[in-house]
């Protein structure tokens, strides 16, 4: 059953009097007043209503109650016990999501159902909407500049521990051999005792921590077989397929071995890839499927943020307000997000006319097509400036973009064009004041 207040209605008696005339005024200027009055009645309860039945079961926590805690708890960076204890006990949150009343039912929300609704909210998508509601929300109330906008990623590591491969093999057997135990009883059953042995209790997996680097090539070898052979054990069975840990086990034979077929199509030989041949899109942690690798940053996920800024003096009494965040496997290459994130704030009104970004983000294809959206993106060029050579930004251009002076300000002597190639001549006495070398970058 839907249990949705409608905060919009005026109360016969005002239930905050108790707080007196002072304290009611740090209430009201505080940021429970603000979530009170601007953020609270734009939730997007109707899109978590959904996900309920109206008149079966029992009733829902308070929708709007549900939502507003799942933003004051990623606001004040709490545990989930933290919150449960703050709903129940702190005045400033009951203010701001308009609880005046006493009861258990009202000020109380169990861990499950904190879970629970966040699943809700996170696999519908209705944390993006919220994200979305409350930014606009508080762009329009600060009157936030929106002109001019930051732009770059942020990397996350996995709180997962960092496997070898050796280990990634011995962590998805692991896993699969207790899931099949746990579902499969008789399947497991059948398993030869050695195998089993090797890989289920925690003594063995200790053992694999402890490979010297000479035998390092050897057990890979060895674990990649038993991986294989798991993986050919149990052919179409409806029970084992239905696995996730078996998933996986399919998933590491695919990105860190080569498997030999016969023409039949009957895989005959398996062979670990060299390291360099592996995708840093490949399994991590069995523990974490969903993360991935940077070859700069590490194991993890990363972040696309664009926040708004100010160049001015006042920036430090200007709100800096997030305009859009998106989190990606950390493989992905910034090249790709700049244009998303445009189109985002596009829809929300919040689009900026100019980006500082960094140089990924600054390609050719990039720059004409936030032009095309009336966006100028301010990137650096690519590559680091080298020493002793004089760039072209230092020559003088024409309107047309010929070189018309060099950067001691004197013509060239010579001018040829031969297709797309450009060539000036100068007189060498009059380029002393370049480096010894005298040479030209582009």
């Amino acid at each position: 059953m839907i249990n949705a207040k409608d905060h919009k209605q005026s109360y016969l008696f005002d239930p905050w009097d108790y707080l007196g005339p002072k304290r009611r005024k740090l209430m009201e200027e505080s940021w429970a007043g603000l979530f009170r009055k601007e953020i609270l009645n734009n939730l997007p309860v109707s899109e978590l209503a959904r996900h309920f039945e109206d008149g079966i079961g029992r009733p829902t926590k308070e929708l709007y109650t549900a939502l507003g805690v799942q933003i004051l708890q990623q606001m004040n960076d709490l545990t989930d016990e933290e919150t449960v204890e703050q709903l129940a006990f702190n005045t400033k949150w009951h203010f701001a999501l308009d609880i005046p009343d006493e009861s258990d039912e009202a000020k109380y929300m169990s861990l499950k159902t904190l879970w629970s609704l966040r699943k809700v909210i996170v696999e519908s998508g209705i944390d993006t909407l919220l994200f979305n509601q409350v930014t606009d929300t508080l762009a329009r109330v600060f009157s936030v500049d929106t002109s001019r906008q930051r732009f770059d990623s942020v990397h996350i590591r996995s709180n997962m521990k960092r496997l070898g491969r050796i280990g990634l093999f011995v962590r998805c057997i692991h896993k699969f051999l207790v899931n099949l135990q746990r579902q499969q009883a008789n399947l497991f059953a059948s398993l030869p005792q050695e195998l089993v042995d090797k890989y289920l209790t925690k003594k063995s997996l200790s053992c694999f921590s402890m490979v010297k680097p000479s035998e390092t090539e050897r057990t890979l070898v060895a674990v990649s077989t038993d991986l294989f052979d798991l993986t050919r054990r149990f052919p179409d069975h409806p029970g084992v397929m239905s696995m996730s840990s078996f998933h996986q086990l399919l998933r590491v034979l695919e990105e860190q071995c080569a498997v030999t077929q016969t023409p039949e199509g009957s895989p005959v030989e398996v062979a670990v890839k060299p390291a360099k041949e592996v995708s840093s899109a490949s399994l991590q942690n069995p523990s974490d499927p969903e993360a991935t690798y940077d070859g700069h940053k590490g194991q993890g996920y990363q972040v696309q943020v664009m926040e708004t800024y100010c160049a001015t003096e006042n920036r430090e009494k200007t709100l800096n307000l997030i305009t859009h965040i998106e989190l990606e496997t950390s493989c992905q290459s910034d090249v790709h997000a700049l244009i998303p994130a445009i189109e985002s704030t596009e829809r929300w009104g919040l689009v900026p006319d100019e980006i500082l970004a960094d140089s990924l983000y600054g390609s050719d294809e990039n720059l004409g097509r936030a032009r095309e959206r009336g966006v100028e993106v301010v990137s650096p060029t690519m590559g680091a400036p080298q020493k002793d050579k004089v760039g072209l930004a230092e020559f003088t251009f024409s309107a047309g973009g010929k070189v018309i002076a060099c950067p001691g300000g004197y013509a060239p002597v010579t001018a040829k064009h031969k297709k797309r190639r450009i060539h000036r001549r100068f007189q060498p006495r009059l380029l002393q004041h370049l480096p010894a070398e005298g040479n030209l970058s582009r």
